[in-house]
Order: structure tokens, then C-alpha cells, then sequence
């Protein structure tokens, strides 16, 4: 990945270097996210939070990384989550990025990667995200990696203290069958 930068599965160890990757990033990342309460920028909330994530990677239904720089720090996530199997077979992809590694490539390079792990070992049939109307950054970011737009949602998630607008998108991953 740019500059060095890994993505790596989500450990359980990573509270502490998460905790002040989000510490570090909370201006910058305000505008694109839900509220946060004050543990989430703690150790401990994320200790909790990934524990949560880690039983939900148990059961299939969410896929976590981080991007680590060649540092050691946390400098962004991403996230498949709200799998679905059978006929759907689905994501939904979520993803953030330091302040300080904006316009590296590196949103570009995880979302590739995590597109070609969705498809050759999650077998996912395509994965979908959204973005509020007015971050055309992650919006350039999606159609680089293969994105197409279907549609607009009013009011589809609850960002920054209000219901937001979003673009919705998908990346289609292949045409076989399900797996059964």
C-alpha cells in the first residue's frame, strides 16, 4: 500500500492504538461520522468495541482491518459489514482515513484489496456503500475502485447530530452462483 502502509486483520490488542488514532483524527473525521460518546475515544471503549467486531467476525456477519503505516500507527479502518449470504450474498463497506494520509492513495488501495478479498475469499457477489452527498472525496475514491451510483437515500444515516443525505453505490464482484 502507499507509503508503506499495511492493512492488517483487527486485533484485539489494537485498543490502545486505535483509541489514539480516533483521539488524533476526531476534528477531521466529526463531519462523517455518528455522534460519539466520550469512552469511544478511550482504551477501554475500544477494547469493548473490538471485542463486539471480533464476535461478529466469528459469526461472518463483519470483516474489520486497519491500515497500519510503516510507523506502527493506526492511521484508518475498514470495515465489511452487515454480511449477507444465500441469494443477496452482500456488504456493506465503511471506511476512514487519517487526516494526515489524505490524498496518498491509500483509501483507494484498501478498498481494491478488500474488494478482491470480498470476492476470492468472503464470496461475496457485490458490496455496497454510501456516502454523504457532499464527500466527494470518498466519492472519487469509490468510482476509481470500480463503484457505479444507484441512487440517493434521504435521510439514511444519523452523521454529525442529524439525518444525512447519502449517495449510494456498488461494486459488482462477479456473476457466479452462490455458494450453497
Amino acid at each position: 500500500m502507499p507509503g508503506g502502509a499495511v492493512l492488517r486483520p483487527l486485533a484485539a490488542d489494537d485498543a490502545v492504538a486505535l483509541a489514539a488514532a480516533y483521539v488524533r483524527n476526531r476534528a477531521h473525521l466529526e463531519p462523517w461520522e455518528p455522534v460519539r460518546p466520550e469512552v469511544f475515544f478511550t482504551a477501554g471503549g475500544q477494547a469493548e468495541r473490538i471485542a463486539g467486531l471480533l464476535r461478529q467476525r466469528a459469526e461472518g456477519s463483519v470483516v474489520p482491518w486497519v491500515f497500519e503505516a510503516a510507523d506502527g500507527r493506526i492511521v484508518g479502518a475498514i470495515t465489511l459489514s452487515g454480511i449477507s449470504r444465500g441469494p443477496f450474498c452482500s456488504s456493506h463497506l465503511g471506511y476512514w482515513v487519517a487526516a494526515d494520509q489524505q490524498n496518498k492513495g491509500l483509501a483507494s488501495a484498501a478498498v481494491e484489496q478488500v474488494c478482491r478479498i470480498a470476492r476470492d475469499t468472503v464470496g461475496l457477489h457485490r458490496i455496497e456503500a454510501s456516502t454523504l452527498t457532499c464527500n466527494t472525496g470518498s466519492q472519487r475514491v469509490l468510482a476509481k475502485c470500480g463503484f457505479t451510483p444507484i441512487g440517493l437515500a434521504p435521510r439514511y444515516l444519523h452523521i454529525n447530530g442529524a439525518w444525512r443525505d447519502c449517495r449510494l453505490f456498488q461494486r459488482v464482484l462477479h456473476d457466479h452462483a452462490p455458494l450453497p
